[in-house]
């Protein structure tokens, strides 16, 4: 016959048992709940901007556009600071000479890419818009046997600028150039620097993004007018 000592050994021992057992699983659950909790988030897409769906109906169009045929060439970024999709602002009160992008919001395609297509849109309302280089057939048939007048451009300057924390604008800055092909060459007919800043609403990318839409539209409508009074 067991003894009673030897029985309250034998349940004291079966207990520690279980204790260790209950305490190690809860000491790995603590650990896999660690180790989750280290684990680095998921990396959060950048926002991507455009400059709108432009005109929801279609312009009205006719057999004779008003103006003469114009051919566009790309539009060059000089220093190849703008060449990518960052969306970039300037701190005009700390460092104005820092360009810095923001680290969520991103365009759909490089600006200069963007401002060109815009600018086509608008220009094509009333005249034949080609792409500077297309075949000479087409470009003289555009125009009875004439070769249109070219249009260059650099995008100087396109980013969100603060001249304080809470007060920004969207900044667009633009060399245009109209030169007509002879058989000498191109010839210089106009020049013109245009400088636009819309104001910012808020003072983040969406905000710049809104400022610099507006900012690019006015200037398009400036380079709009220029050809019409150029020479």
């Amino acid at each position: 016959m067991i003894q009673l000592p030897a029985i309250n050994k034998v349940a004291n021992y079966a207990f520690q048992v279980r204790a260790r057992g209950r305490f190690g699983l809860i000491f790995l659950a603590a650990l896999l709940l660690g180790a989750c909790s280290a684990l680095p988030d998921k990396p959060t897409r950048a926002a991507l901007y455009d400059f709108g769906p432009g005109p929801l109906s279609a312009q009205p169009t006719t057999r004779q556009a008003p103006l003469p045929p114009l051919a566009l060439a790309d539009i060059s970024t000089p220093g190849g600071v703008l060449d990518n999709q960052a969306v970039l602002y300037r701190l005009a009160y700390a460092d104005a000479q820092n360009l810095r992008p923001y680290s969520k919001a991103r365009w759909s395609m490089p600006p200069a890419q963007l401002v060109r297509q815009r600018l086509r849109e608008t220009l094509s309302r009333n005249r034949a818009v080609l792409n500077a280089g297309e075949g000479p057939a087409l470009n003289r048939g555009a125009n009875q046997g004439v070769l249109p007048r070219v249009l260059q451009l650099e995008l100087e300057e396109f980013s969100h600028l603060f001249d304080t924390p809470t007060s920004s604008v969207g900044l667009v800055r633009l060399r245009a150039t109209l030169v007509e092909t002879t058989p000498t060459g191109e010839k210089l007919l106009a020049q013109r620097n245009f400088t636009v800043q819309r104001p910012a609403t808020s003072a983040d990318a969406p905000g710049g993004v809104r400022a610099l839409t507006a900012a690019t539209d006015a200037a398009i409508e400036e380079i709009s007018t220029w050809l019409q009074q150029a020479p």
